[in-house]
Order: structure tokens, then C-alpha cells, then sequence
């Protein structure tokens, strides 16, 4: 009797790593297949109008004249910005500035990371992470690190996961309010221009901050 039940225990191991095995190899074909639809490259003077239309189209508000002025920079070499396609539509883009809004960022020479959108459709798709790689790559290449502003209230959870994940960290100069520093006791709005800054280093590369 005890000989039938390990027989029989044995059975459902070996059915139940099989499930699991092929469960596996769906996975990581589906993924495969939707990384083999996402498209990243770099702006062009002719998706000012196809970025605009897939903003507004995703009631994603962004201005002309703003989309406009992002190209002008990206000629001027002020701005680098990616574009994401995913089975042949706008996605999402992405801006990396040579110069930073953010003051501290200026004077250690820290380019960076800008305005990420990404449509709400598109969404754990794999999108985000593939434009962060490339961009990454365009800032280490140049620079040898990056940094980014985030957002301290719910709307920024998803952001502020990412980065984490990515392996970004704080500036260590605590919280940001319009470019300056939020002193103890004092009272900020809590809004868009509330944020953590936060950096990442390429491989290899000396200590920038002071």
C-alpha cells in the first residue's frame, strides 16, 4: 500500500513540474512576442504631428507648440527624445535633457530624465523599461549617469516603483520643492513640483556627486 501511494505521489510531482514548466515557456514566449512589437527610436521633425495625435488621442495633454518645441531642441542638441511604437502606434516617448531644471543637477553636470509618457493602454507591456533602457544607454554613453525627478504623492506609485527596480537612488538632498530645499517644519504644496531626485550611475564610473 505505502509502495502505490509513492508511486502515485511521484505521478502528480512529475505531471505537476510539467504544468509548470509549460506555464513557464508561455510566459516567456508571450513575452517575447510583445517585446517583438515595441519599436523605440528617435524623434524625427515629422512625429510632431503623430506624437500630438496619439497624446490627445490617449487624453494625454501636452500642447503643440510644446511637442514642437521638444524637436527644435532635439536639433539643437538641448534634448535627445524617444519615441515608442508598439504594433505600429504611438506609445509613449521620452526626454533626456542635457541640462536639467533642476539646479543641483546643473552643477554636477547631470543630464536628465524628462517627461515620460506612456499611454494608458500600453501600459506593463514591457514599454517603459525599454525606453529607459535606450535612453540610458544614449546618458551613460555621454555622461556616464542620469538622474530624475519624481513625484511624492499616489499618482507617482507606479514611477517611483520603477525607478527603484532600475536601480536609481536618492541625490541625498532630501525633498525638493520648485527647485529648492524642503527645510524641517516648513509647509510646501504638495504638487507636481514636490519630488525626490533621484540618480544612476553607468558601470564603472568615478564618484560625480559632492
Amino acid at each position: 500500500m505505502g509502495g502505490l501511494v509513492i508511486f502515485i505521489l511521484l505521478l502528480y510531482e512529475l505531471f505537476y513540474a510539467q504544468q509548470l514548466e509549460k506555464a513557464i515557456f508561455i510566459k516567456i514566449l508571450e513575452g517575447s512576442f510583445m517585446k517583438s512589437l515595441i519599436q523605440i527610436r528617435q524623434m524625427n521633425s515629422e512625429d510632431v504631428e503623430f506624437v500630438f495625435q496619439g497624446l490627445v488621442e490617449n487624453n494625454i495633454g501636452k500642447p503643440f507648440d510644446y511637442i514642437k518645441r521638444c524637436w527644435d531642441e532635439n536639433e539643437t542638441g538641448e534634448r535627445s527624445t524617444l519615441i515608442a511604437i508598439y504594433d505600429q502606434k504611438f506609445a509613449g516617448w521620452l526626454h533626456l535633457l542635457s541640462k536639467s531644471i533642476y539646479p543641483y543637477f546643473v552643477e554636477q553636470g547631470i543630464p536628465e530624465i524628462n517627461n515620460f509618457d506612456v499611454v494608458p493602454s500600453r501600459r506593463r507591456l514591457g514599454i517603459s523599461n525599454a525606453l529607459m533602457d535606450a535612453i540610458e544607454e544614449i546618458a551613460f554613453d555621454k555622461h556616464g549617469i542620469v538622474g530624475i525627478g519624481v513625484g511624492l504623492y499616489n499618482d507617482y506609485g507606479n514611477a517611483q516603483r520603477l525607478y527603484a527596480k532600475r536601480g536609481y537612488t536618492p541625490d541625498g538632498r532630501g525633498i525638493i520643492s520648485e527647485g529648492n530645499q524642503v527645510e524641517p517644519g516648513s509647509s510646501v504644496f504638495v504638487g507636481d513640483d514636490l519630488a525626490l531626485w533621484l540618480i544612476k550611475k553607468g558601470m564603472e564610473i568615478p564618484e560625480k556627486l559632492s
